[in-house]
């Protein structure tokens, strides 16, 4: 599973960071998912190797700006380019009336297949070999965040039972650990789910919108080996701004995350307060977001960058590309 970070910045952007968008891909292959589409992320697209017409599935987390904007203008460009595969779009009822009042003004076009999903705690999306479900957040408006699991993990033969069963080796021993139900020559029908099991774990990324509570996320995060999270504020700055913008603090998040048994965490959505270095003394910085999160969280900590890209290899390691 690969995750590439499109932006990071909170509300705005900055020099160094756009506004919110991610993508996941499974290891191999070229389709993929992107989660939220902050104003410019199709020209983010343009410096990576991502082709929007791969582009299998947009989960929006909640209608806020820095998540939605650049929308309308990629949808538009899928167009212009000749797009004709069918597109799903994931995230509250809002989103979707946002959207249709842009192609309503502006006679924006799309003639490929646009099928809105309303986000949902029953949500069950297949989509660029991912098994996708949500849950709802604490913000200040509808907001979700989502579960990506991978759906195509090799599956492992069980030889000593077919032999037992006196089923010698031969082709029908790959159609079932294709997944294929076979029937032998006696007439016996033989599923492949009695004779396989998954060669490995599954792997499962959380990617979670704007959200104070971060264990509003624990259900989807069962199992999960990457959680990617929003870290807005550190916490002292948080408590002197207030709960009214309900987002996170690196704390939080990280205490969660450790509470959760979660090995991988990657923050993200940086108030554009916290810059790279400091200038002056006082001058906020990054690292205060890193160590505030170090200090409550003993796995594998990343504070993303914008076009940073990472591995979620077979083992659950997270590793840089």
């Amino acid at each position: 599973m690969r995750i590439t970070f499109l932006g990071t910045s909170s509300g705005a952007p900055t020099r160094h960071r756009n506004v919110s968008a991610t993508a996941v891909q499974p290891e191999r292959g070229r389709p993929w998912v992107l989660i939220d589409c902050g104003e410019g992320t199709q020209h983010r697209l343009l410096r990576t190797r991502l082709s929007p017409q791969k582009l299998e599935a947009i989960l929006i987390t909640h209608i806020h700006g820095d998540h939605c904007y650049g929308l309308p203008g990629l949808l538009a460009s899928c167009q212009l380019n000749g797009r004709t595969a069918p597109l799903t779009l994931v995230g509250p009822a809002s989103v979707w009336d946002y959207l249709q009042a842009v192609i309503r003004i502006t006679e924006m076009r799309i003639e490929y297949p646009l099928h809105f999903v309303p986000a949902s705690p029953t949500l069950q999306l297949d989509a660029a070999g991912l098994r996708i479900a949500a849950a709802e957040l604490s913000h200040r408006t509808e907001c979700w965040g989502y579960r990506l699991q991978e759906t195509q993990v090799p599956l492992r033969l069980n030889v000593e039972r077919l032999r037992a069963e006196g089923i010698e080796p031969g082709p029908l021993y790959n159609q079932l650990q294709r997944g294929e139900d076979v029937q032998l020559a006696d007439g016996r029908r033989l599923s492949s789910a009695d004779y396989t099991e998954p060669s490995r774990k599954a792997r499962v990324a959380v990617i979670g919108g704007d959200n104070d509570q971060p264990e509003r996320l624990r259900g989807l995060c069962q199992d999960a080996d990457l959680l990617v999270h929003e870290a807005t504020y550190t916490e002292p700055v948080l408590v002197q701004i207030g709960p009214e913008p309900q987002h996170s603090s690196a704390a939080r998040v990280a205490r969660f995350a450790q509470s959760a048994a979660i090995p991988n965490l990657i923050l993200t959505h940086f108030s554009p307060r916290y810059q790279p270095r400091a200038r002056r003394p006082g001058d906020l910085t990054i690292t205060a977001l890193r160590d505030e999160a170090a200090a409550q969280f003993s796995g594998k900590l990343v504070l993303a960058e914008d076009f940073a890209r990472y591995l979620l290899s077979r083992e659950g390691c997270l590793l840089p590309l």
